[in-house]
């Protein structure tokens, strides 16, 4: 064959490789994000679900002076 093919096919190959390992390696960030949102997503749920049973029961409190007034 043609060694200026030959140098061409080897830098392809070459170039096809890194895009590989930088598609697994992105691949595998963007998983990790994504379990990350869906862990930060269920956090929020509970944060606003204890703000809101909070804010029930301030509402609960009656507005008078402790006992020790």
């Amino acid at each position: 064959m043609d060694n200026g093919f030959d140098e061409r096919f080897d830098k392809i190959e070459m170039k096809l490789a890194f895009l590989e390992d930088f598609l697994n390696r992105l691949h595998e960030e963007v998983l990790q994000r994504n379990a990350l949102m869906d862990r930060l997503g269920a956090e929020h749920g509970a944060l606003k679900e204890k703000v809101f049973q909070l804010s029930r029961e301030i509402e609960e409190i009656p507005d008078r002076k402790p006992p020790h007034y």
